[in-house]
């Protein structure tokens, strides 16, 4: 493949700069950079066309991957989201106002909540959903399903290596 990226032209300029470097890494992290900003671009316009913010459509995809009645404690969702209890509590507030969600009193546990996704927020995350998986699959239309596979198993060994770099198990 003669191909070549704007990431080339950095690199060979890095070469140029600093020959006592090993750039290599920069040929894969710069890509999934520039190709992380396209896919945001893309991911926000899918869920505003269906009348959802990026972090509403986290919450309500946790939700709903977790299957009927589409109910969860709130510290499941800050564990699968990955944000603070107290942004957590801010979202489901923001969410509820918009009948995304509600709030019921957890029948194990009187002081405990739970967060139950309403049919509105049902319909609307399964509209962002359709629309996500068809503007992803037209990012990676030109990659044949054999390569798709492929570099999905490379990016796991890279996710699996960076969580445990970050994790300090490295």
């Amino acid at each position: 493949m003669n191909e070549q990226d704007e990431v080339d032209r950095i690199l060979r300029e890095w070469s140029a700069a600093r020959p006592d470097l090993d750039i290599a890494p920069l040929a894969v992290f710069s890509r999934m950079t520039r190709i992380t900003k396209h896919i945001d671009r893309v991911r926000v316009q899918a869920f505003e066309r269906s009348g959802l913010t990026a972090w509403e459509f986290d919450v309500l995809a946790v939700l709903r991957r977790n299957g009927a009645p589409f109910r969860l404690s709130p510290k499941i969702l800050v564990q699968q989201t990955l944000v603070s209890s107290g942004t957590m509590t801010n979202r489901i507030d923001r969410m509820a106002e918009r009948g995304l969600v509600r709030r019921l009193t957890d029948p194990n546990d009187g002081r405990g909540v739970l967060v139950e996704m309403t049919p509105q927020g049902l319909t609307l995350v399964d509209a962002a959903m359709t629309r996500l998986t068809d503007a992803e699959d037209r990012l990676i239309g030109a990659m044949p399903r054999a390569e798709r596979e492929r570099l999905a198993t490379l990016l796991r060994k890279l996710a699996i290596s960076v969580d445990r770099f970050e994790m300090g198990a490295e």
